[in-house]
């Protein structure tokens, strides 16, 4: 499906997007579902990942701004999933989703607004489309992201793979 597609198939994404300072669209298939393929993404905090944030701790302190915190490792099942507006999931706060179909979800900050969104393509295997989606709010946005930029890429694409990964299931005592 072509990307002018699936954005118009989403409500809002088309104004979200269009005054947006930055977007990609990464692409990968998988026999998940939406809810298991968004709880294994965002429960990936490897050890890396960590280390990381710490290192953006003392960028974003030179910056003048704040880290609220540092990732935690988070175990989402996906019945956990969030999809009503307004809600938690991780860091973000869901900002529109609909039930195997799209999720969306944003952080507002200082220096900028992200947004994380994931548009399914339902077939055999599922394709899912992660999007990211940022609007800078001062001259911090644009210098804070374009360092974290290479790292934002390989953050994303590691956390895709970690989507699709089938869930652990529990089994029946």
């Amino acid at each position: 499906m072509k990307n002018e597609v699936l954005i118009t198939a989403v409500p809002h994404l088309p104004e979200l997007m269009k005054t947006a300072n930055h977007i990609d669209i990464k692409t990968i298939s998988g026999d998940v579902s939406l809810r298991e393929f968004i709880a294994g993404m965002l429960s990936y905090t490897p050890g890396w990942v960590k280390f990381l944030y710490g290192v953006r701790w003392f960028f974003v302190r030179l910056l003048g701004m704040k880290q609220k915190g540092m990732p935690q490792n988070l175990q989402i099942r996906p019945a956990d999933v969030a999809f009503v507006t307004g809600e938690s999931a991780a860091f973000f706060a869901v900002k529109m989703a609909q039930e195997d179909s799209y999720w969306f979800a944003g952080i507002t900050e200082s220096h900028l607004t992200a947004h994380l969104g994931v548009i399914v393509e339902a077939g055999q295997p599922n394709r899912f489309h992660v999007l990211t989606v940022v609007h800078y709010h001062r001259w911090t946005g644009p210098v804070y992201f374009n360092v974290i930029r290479p790292f934002h890429h390989l953050v994303v694409r590691q956390m895709m793979k970690a989507g699709v990964k089938p869930p652990l299931r529990l089994q029946e005592a």
